[in-house]
């Protein structure tokens, strides 16, 4: 075990399941206690939040637990980071299994809940208002307007405002071509599986470009750059390719190496709605995605 200044950081040393090794290395406390530790959103593995269980550990992993005084704190947010903060915007860096909005079963452990509250405090009319969304397992640059107002300037505008879109994606097998781009027509059916058609205009028109970083026999990790923002496109496309997302079970994936969905919001640019200046954010690719693709 080590000590940041915030958390407890411990590292795995054998399989196990995560709730049986916080009950190990957090001895002192009760079951419940460590239990709610998990619920609260509190612990974190390797580069994703977990809140499962029965959630599966190996040998080398890091699992880092939030102090309770520190979860308790009201600057502490949980799952994520703000990256920057104006009158009219908040950006934030989201961990991969953080919902960015409420669920049926999930109301509160969510971006959106937790960045209401921290507006809040503020002053008790304040609210936060969702202009895109990250997929629960997705982590990456996140935006949220603060203002009915703003929201609308930035979803009306968005293909004009936003410059860039850039995620990094840690794909199952060696892709052989360095550049390329995906064109189709995505369609949701039934089940509310996303699929693409080669029939012009039969469903939305959804444009990837990809760009090959690094990759081994296993795996690579590709730069993507959207054109368009239709639902699941990226995972769409990369089963489109051959090359499904690590861990993307729903679109083609066969194993879950990192523990997570291999899908990272990189970079997001766009024209701030009021001052009009070019922002640009960025988060780090998680490192788990440059491990596996060296």
């Amino acid at each position: 075990m080590s000590y940041k200044d915030k958390s407890l950081v411990f590292q795995v040393e054998e399989e196990t399941e995560l709730l049986k090794f916080l009950l190990k290395v957090m001895s002192s406390r009760s079951r419940n206690s460590v239990k709610s530790i998990l619920t609260r959103g509190q612990v974190s593995v390797d580069d994703h939040m977990e809140t499962k269980h029965n959630y599966p550990l190996r040998p080398g992993q890091t699992v880092t637990v939030l102090k309770n005084k520190e979860a308790k704190k009201e600057s502490v947010l949980t799952g994520m980071s703000i990256l920057y903060e104006d009158k009219d915007i908040i950006v934030i860096n989201k961990e991969a299994g953080l919902l960015s909005i409420a669920t049926e079963k999930e109301k509160k452990l969510t971006a959106h809940h937790q960045l209401m509250e921290h507006v809040r405090r503020e002053h008790p009319a304040n609210r936060i208002f969702v202009v895109h969304r990250l997929d629960k397992d997705t982590s990456g640059v996140m935006m949220f307007a603060k203002s009915e107002n703003i929201k609308r300037k930035l979803q009306n505008s968005w293909k004009d405002m936003v410059k860039e879109r850039t995620y990094a994606a840690l794909v199952e097998g060696e892709v052989q071509r360095k550049q390329g781009t995906l064109k189709s027509w995505i369609k949701e059916n039934k089940a509310h599986v996303m699929y693409s058609s080669s029939r012009k205009n039969d469903g939305q028109l959804a444009i990837t470009h990809f760009k090959k970083i690094q990759s081994n026999p296993n795996f690579s990790l590709l730069e993507l750059q959207l054109e368009t923002g239709r639902k699941n496109q990226i995972r769409v496309h990369m089963q489109d390719l051959g090359h499904p997302v690590v861990g993307d079970k729903k679109y083609g994936s066969t194993q879950n190496v990192i523990g997570r969905l291999g899908l990272h919001a990189q970079i997001l640019s766009f024209h701030h709605p009021r001052t009009n200046q070019l922002m640009l954010f960025r988060a780090d690719v998680p490192k788990s995605f440059l491990a596996k693709s060296k």
